[in-house]
């Protein structure tokens, strides 16, 4: 090989990797998501969603089935039939055809209600389902929400573990060239050991429940479970205004489930109308034509006929009767789901503002003990530097920072996910 066509070669293999390499950086490069990014993916792609919409589809079909039950249905029978005469005093025996059609046009006229309670039974269950959808919107959205603020909290949580390991680390340098010198003892040194591998066990910790959260919040927006996003909000504060008892009435009147309970009761109501109408007469309007003959196919001789056909049951062993006081039962326990529904509701509301108000204030007072603790730990570092402080305050006072640091980064994150299950308690649209 000539030295051209080497370099030529070399020249290709390094423009080909870079290429790879740059391939390679632009699909590793992290998805930015915002909170709404989030819920936008999740309502996308979240399959329970897509089975109440499937729900959904179910139940208009249903009302459509309903409707056509009064339109006109049209029945056409073909019959071929073979039969042998029996001998008479005055007629032999003889083997016969005869090939029948027929058609029949049925319109209902009166059916009770049957037909009626039937469509409206259906149309609840079209808005039953519809509701259903909106519900199962809310959840996802509540799901993503939270898991959000999960991997915020987590994040932030590996923040405060990795500054603790750094500040540790600084403190065991001091301590080492402190008892290199004879001026401390050699527990200072194995004591400030111990508390920086216990707390990079804490950071292991932390970076585990990070991964953890990254792969929740890509499960539930539908991205592979390894994807590396990067989010673009943080935990904040930001002051909730309504009050306790506006929130309930919002729930009771906005939540679907609650809608849903109603919309029970009323399909119920209809059920207790189809049962009574076994009670009522039913009357057809029917339209008949009839051609037959000995050849195939039969359309030579022509009858028609033009009827009105009613019907009504007059005993049925009290099966009519059963069915109206099993519909009756199956009302009323409608109605006591309904109410049990609603006291739930607001209970659900109760618990979620309460829950938040007291994070809200766990806010307050945890952001002033980091001010504090962040205080107090730079004192005590001083003092122990310059041989007045002992290396127990020290540790008492990195270890008193990073709880402060944590308490104050959990009760943001109970404050957003209180407010996240409020506003689901409420019934707020997923969008």
């Amino acid at each position: 090989m000539s030295g051209q066509q080497f370099w030529k070669r070399w020249a290709a293999l390094c423009v080909g990797g870079l290429m790879v390499l740059n391939a390679a950086t632009v699909l590793a490069a992290p998805v930015e998501l915002s909170l709404d990014d989030s819920i936008a993916l999740a309502l996308k792609n979240n399959q329970s969603i897509k089975t109440a919409m499937a729900d959904k589809e179910n139940a208009r079909w249903s009302l459509s089935a309903a409707k056509a039950g009064k339109g006109l249905t049209a029945d056409i029978t073909h019959t071929a039939k073979r039969f042998k005469s029996q001998a008479t005093s005055t007629e032999p025996s003889f083997v016969n055809n005869n090939f029948d059609n027929s058609l029949v046009l049925t319109v209902p006229l009166y059916t009770g209600g049957n037909l009626e309670g039937k469509i409206e039974y259906a149309q609840l269950g079209l808005t039953y389902a519809d509701l259903g959808l909106e519900s199962t919107m809310q959840q996802v959205k509540l799901d993503t929400t939270t898991d959000y603020f999960t991997v915020l909290q987590d994040r932030n949580l590996l923040k405060v573990n990795q500054d603790s390991v750094v500040d540790l680390t600084q403190h065991l340098k001091n301590v080492q060239a402190q008892y290199d010198v004879g001026t401390v003892a050699k527990s200072d040194l194995l004591s400030s050991q111990v508390q920086l591998a216990n707390a990079q066990q804490d950071l292991t910790k932390a970076q585990n429940n990070y991964d953890l959260a990254v792969a929740n919040l890509n499960n539930v927006t539908g991205l592979p479970l390894n994807t590396e996003i990067k989010l673009k909000e943080d935990l904040k504060y930001e002051k909730y205004t309504q009050s306790l008892d506006d929130c309930i009435r919002q729930a009771l009147a906005n939540r679907p489930e609650v809608k849903q309970t109603d919309v029970a009761v009323a399909q119920s109501q209809a059920n207790v109308k189809i049962a009574k109408a076994g009670r009522a007469p039913n009357v057809n309007l029917q339209g008949s034509e009839d051609w037959n003959d000995q050849s195939f196919p039969g359309v030579e001789n022509n009858n028609w006929t033009v009827a009105v056909i009613a019907k009504w049951t007059i005993f049925d062993s009290n099966s009519t009767g059963s069915q109206i006081k099993q519909a009756d039962a199956s009302l009323d326990k409608a109605q006591h789901t309904a109410q049990q529904t609603k006291d739930s509701v607001q209970l659900e509301v109760r618990q979620a503002y309460l829950s938040m108000r007291e994070a809200e204030k766990r806010i307050q007072t945890s952001s002033v003990t980091v001010n504090q603790a962040q205080e107090d730990y730079k004192i005590n570092e001083v003092r122990y530097s310059s041989g007045v402080g002992t290396n127990l305050d020290v540790i008492d006072a990195q270890l008193a920072l990073t709880q402060a640091k944590t308490n104050y980064i959990q009760a943001l994150y109970d404050y957003n996910t209180s407010k996240a299950q409020l506003e689901k308690a409420m019934g707020v649209p997923a969008k």
